[in-house]
């Protein structure tokens, strides 16, 4: 999967350009952690959304695309995509010590290292796109 994400501001939002397997990613991610046990409270804790806004999220990413598109999401939409990546691979601890890498696989479709650099990458998108000129 191609990790790198081209982002540019558009007035208090962003223009994101993802790949399909990226925004696969990141509703898998999003899907995964809206349908865990936790609480409503959890959710918003952990996504920054409550579970209808995280639902609307995963339709605007979602599709049956096989093509680069582009999409504008505010930086509260960033951010939730964000946590969904960094914090679906706590999702498959097995105990307390032990993460599940098969699992992780099996349910995702793609590798932990491939959520990390996503993460990353948006992170470093946006910290291109809003550095002082």
């Amino acid at each position: 999967m191609r990790t790198r994400i081209s982002l540019t501001r558009d007035g208090d939002a962003y223009r994101v350009r993802l790949t399909w397997p990226q925004a696969d990613a990141m509703v898998g991610a999003l899907t995964l952690l809206a349908e865990q046990y936790f609480s409503d409270a959890a959710v918003a804790l952990q996504l920054g959304m409550d579970r209808d806004e995280v639902a609307t999220l995963v339709d605007k990413l979602a599709g049956d695309h096989r093509t680069t598109r582009e999409y504008v999401l505010d930086p509260r939409e960033l951010h939730a995509v964000h946590a969904a990546l960094t914090a679906a691979a706590t999702m498959f601890l097995v105990g307390s010590t032990y993460f599940s890498a098969e699992n992780f696989h099996v349910k995702l479709s793609f590798h932990r290292e491939n959520f990390d650099a996503l993460a990353l990458s948006l992170v470093q998108a946006v910290s291109d796109a809003t550095a002082p000129q």
